[in-house]
């Protein structure tokens, strides 16, 4: 099981690889160096016990202290208030985004399935073009086909928006994201067929 650290707030470049000992101990490491090396024979390499093993070169330790105060911060809030958060600020973007009729929305009509992530587009405006509008008024969002091109061809399209909300969102990030996209409707709205 592997997770990166930056989808819970972590610095970049850290993350957790957790494998049955049994299976590890079999696995060949991809990278040399450092203390991962037990000893150097001419035609033999012996590896270092687990988890140095798999620890080529310098560590990333600041962000491995990143990740354990990563962690502890979320567990201070709270995985049930961090969800409940969640849940309440996905639910109002969700009202709000469908109260624009030439915004097409692509998410689950199953809330309990739902997640933080509201996919979207503007009918008629290339997803680049929303976001580059949004990301000069400073509103990020991302856009493309999000590592889900299966899923992009069966919708018939080739790419959305996508607004990620967290615990940290509030009903005015919605509102600008809304008044964001409004701006951009406007700009194209006479291009539009």
């Amino acid at each position: 099981m592997i997770f990166s650290g930056h989808k819970i707030l972590a610095p970049l470049g850290i993350g957790v690889l957790y494998g049955k000992k049994e299976l590890l101990n079999k696995m060949t490491p991809f990278l040399m160096g450092g203390d991962m090396i037990e000893y150097v024979y001419e035609q033999e390499t012996t590896f270092a016990p687990l988890p140095n093993k798999f620890e080529a070169g310098t560590q990333n330790i600041e962000g491995v202290i990143g990740l354990g105060s990563a962690i502890d911060y979320i567990e201070n809030i709270g995985y049930d208030n961090i969800q409940k958060i969640e849940k309440e600020i996905v639910e109002y973007a969700k009202q709000e985004l469908a109260k624009l009729d030439y915004v097409e929305l692509y998410i689950t009509p199953n809330n309990e399935n739902h997640s933080g992530v509201i996919s979207f587009n503007i009918k008629g405006i290339h997803p680049h073009d929303v976001a580059s509008i949004l990301d000069s008024k400073g509103i990020c969002i991302r856009s493309g086909n999000h590592c889900a091109q299966p899923l992009m061809r069966f919708l018939g399209i080739d790419s959305t928006c996508r607004a990620s909300f967290y615990f940290y969102n509030t009903k005015e990030d919605v509102h600008k994201l809304i008044e964001g996209i409004n701006e951009a409707y406007e700009m194209f709205r006479k291009y539009i067929s």
